[in-house]
């Protein structure tokens, strides 16, 4: 996973009201979660940029007032209209405890199905797996070098390293379409 700290403020009142006074501000209400105890802090809107606008899992330090947690992101709440970023969880790693979390997936190799004119299509862009958090990959490679005209990988045909895939096994990750140009073409034969 790649790392990144964001530094953080413990909020000392809660509620609706406090929570729209800390985004005025120009910070984020957060909650971080899993641990002993719940904290409640806010940190500044800009220092989420680079964790939310991207496929990446990020290995997150929340340095608050000086106390520092290992996390990583759970959840987030944006705005309906304006789609602004208006709260954040946070689940902490703790070490041995399994995590949770969403792991983009990486197309490998060359379809053979794609050098004969068929499209490679993307079903899942991310899995849901459990694992330690030093077990969880950047990405889950999906081999697609094998694939036909008409052929798809599913989520039961990939290896997990040290780690569970939570989707279910029936599920298309990558799969080969037939053109219509294509079709026809194969019935006149």
């Amino acid at each position: 996973m790649k790392k990144l700290e964001i530094v953080g403020y413990k909020r000392a009142n809660l509620g609706p009201v406090e929570a729209q006074a800390i985004r005025n501000e120009g910070s984020i209400p957060c909650v971080l979660y899993g641990g002993s105890e719940q904290v409640h802090f806010h940190a500044p809107a800009i220092l989420f940029r680079p964790l939310l606008f991207t496929p990446d899992v990020y290995e997150v330090t929340l340095n608050i007032e000086g106390d520092e947690y290992q996390a990583v992101l759970q959840e987030t709440q944006f705005h309906p209209v304006a789609d602004n970023l208006l709260h954040a969880d946070f689940l902490q790693i703790i070490d041995g405890k399994q995590i949770k979390v969403s792991v983009p997936v990486r197309l490998v190799g060359n379809a053979p199905g794609v050098q004969k004119g068929g499209k490679l299509v993307t079903r899942v862009r991310k899995m849901r797996v459990r694992g330690l958090a030093q077990d969880i990959p950047d990405y889950i490679d999906v081999q697609v070098g094998e694939l036909d005209l008409g052929k798809s990988v599913r989520v039961g045909d990939i290896t997990p390293g040290n780690y569970t895939i939570l989707e279910s096994a029936s599920n298309p990750v990558a799969s080969i379409e037939i053109p219509r140009a294509l079709r026809g073409q194969m019935q006149g034969k």
